[in-house]
């Protein structure tokens, strides 16, 4: 092969592909010391026709600018080194991945296990949400088009379809310039988009279906679809894939983009609720800030001690201890307000919630449980204790009382702030209370603690 110097400085080592667009080359860059490897795309507008050729210019300018930006700033997606024209032809600069691509690591060391999947995504929706957040779909995911970087094992997303796009712009009847080319590879691109109608969900499929050769190694091809409802048949290729992991590649899948996740960071989030990656954090001691409107919201705390006495004095602060000192000052300033406050406008035992990023408030809870608690012994959980958790509705309707908090201990308090919100699906950042409500046959968690809101429960 002859040694080509492609605009006066890249010199072309091989070929690494072909195709209707034009060629791609390993090449060096001879103007670097160090003589860097790049990718040099060679490519070729559709019609050289002079009407066009200047339109097909600006825009293979304008993308190439854009890929410069994605590339500039994620370090998953290739950087743009260089773009120039020769010859009626257009050329891109980009950086060399040194890896092997999806189809490559299937091929040399198999399947992938649900593990590995779930790591490939928890990498790659980030890259996606970042390209979705710059009105770009990339159209042409799958797992040839993925590289597993050597140097640090990240997947690098390549071989954007905008460029191309540019590529294939035409004249149509009207004398207008358009683009006839659809970019995507059959098998990997939904049906929008092979009518030319990509949408950001449409990555999200192209991913899904990536994932599915990954775990199954059968090509999209290969896979069958219902009839009725046009949804891909793979499961009974994945015996090994969880059902809570395939429900959420079912939903990547679904033949409609509204039954899809809506976005990159919608699915990340799914993900990350799955895999519970929120440890356990230490109680925080913030001042709670009266507020008149809803929902209720404090810190998340743990309570210390039992309370005593029979004054009312004693049910305030008793109900401090139970909900932690993080309600001191609101607790102290209703003790001294009292006779000018309606009691039902008060809880004296508040629930932990999630930081929401607004102030922690002290108010009554404006919705009630539909459902009892039934009890449930744990290792963890003593039998007074537990004959006591049955339900604690009244929370969102009355005052607690001495009577309500004698012979529980902190544990089975802080239960009691909690049940309430278990019942409507949350995760807790305490794993005594998370593994608590782990093991009550009633408990489905839902939302993480940090993305869990009032609103959800709110009748």
């Amino acid at each position: 092969m002859t040694i080509q110097l492609l605009n006066d400085r890249y010199q072309v080592i091989r070929t690494l592909g072909a195709g209707g667009f034009g060629e791609t080359y390993l090449a060096e860059d001879t103007y670097m010391p160090s003589k860097r490897r790049c990718v040099v795309k060679q490519l070729r507008p559709i019609h050289n026709n002079p009407q066009i050729y200047q339109l097909v210019q600006e825009r293979f300018q304008r993308e190439a600018a854009i890929l410069e930006e994605l590339g500039g700033v994620n370090d998953q997606i290739p950087a743009l080194y260089a773009y120039f024209s020769s010859g009626g032809q257009f050329y891109l600069v980009q950086e060399w991945i040194e890896g092997d691509t999806l189809t490559g690591k299937v091929q040399t060391q198999g399947l992938f296990s649900e593990g590995a999947v779930q790591e490939l995504f928890m990498n790659l929706l980030p890259v996606l949400d970042y390209v979705h957040s710059k009105h770009i779909v990339h159209r042409d995911i799958k797992p040839d088009n993925i590289i597993v970087r050597y140097r640090d094992g990240k997947p690098v997303l390549i071989d954007f379809g905008a460029i191309r796009e540019s590529m294939g712009t035409v004249v149509n009847s009207q004398g207008n310039p358009t683009s006839s080319i659809v970019i995507g590879t059959p098998g990997y691109m939904p049906s929008e988009q092979a009518a030319g109608r990509p949408v950001y969900s449409s990555d999200l499929y192209s991913l899904g279906m990536t994932v599915i050769y990954l775990l199954t190694g059968k090509q999209a091809q290969q896979l069958e679809t219902d009839s009725q409802t046009g949804e891909i048949v793979w499961r009974q290729y994945a015996s090994h894939v969880s059902p809570i992991m395939a429900g959420v590649i079912d939903r990547a899948i679904a033949y409609h983009p509204r039954d899809r996740f809506p976005t990159a960071r919608a699915m990340l989030d799914t993900l990350q609720n799955i895999a519970n990656p929120i440890p356990p954090t230490q109680p925080l001691l913030t001042q709670p800030t009266i507020v008149s409107a809803p929902p209720p919201q404090t810190a998340p705390v743990k309570p210390q001690s039992n309370p005593q006495g029979s004054s009312q004095n004693n049910i305030l602060f008793g109900s401090l201890i139970a909900g932690g000192l993080i309600g001191a000052s609101v607790i102290i300033s209703q003790v001294l307000t009292k006779s000018s406050q309606p009691t039902a406008d008060k809880t004296v035992l508040p629930l932990e919630t999630p930081s929401t990023g607004t102030s922690p408030v002290i108010e009554t809870p404006k919705f009630i449980p539909t459902t009892p608690f039934p009890t449930q012994s744990t290792s963890s959980l003593n039998a007074d204790a537990t004959t006591a958790v049955s339900t604690y509705f009244w929370l969102s309707q009355r005052l607690v009382t001495d009577a309500d908090l004698d012979g529980k201990d902190g544990f089975e308090l802080d239960i009691m702030r909690n049940s309430i919100f278990a019942n409507h699906g949350r995760r807790f950042d305490t794993s005594e209370i998370q593994d608590y409500f782990n093991k009550q046959p009633w408990y489905r968690p839902i939302y993480s603690a940090k993305h869990f809101h009032l609103n959800y429960c709110q009748n």
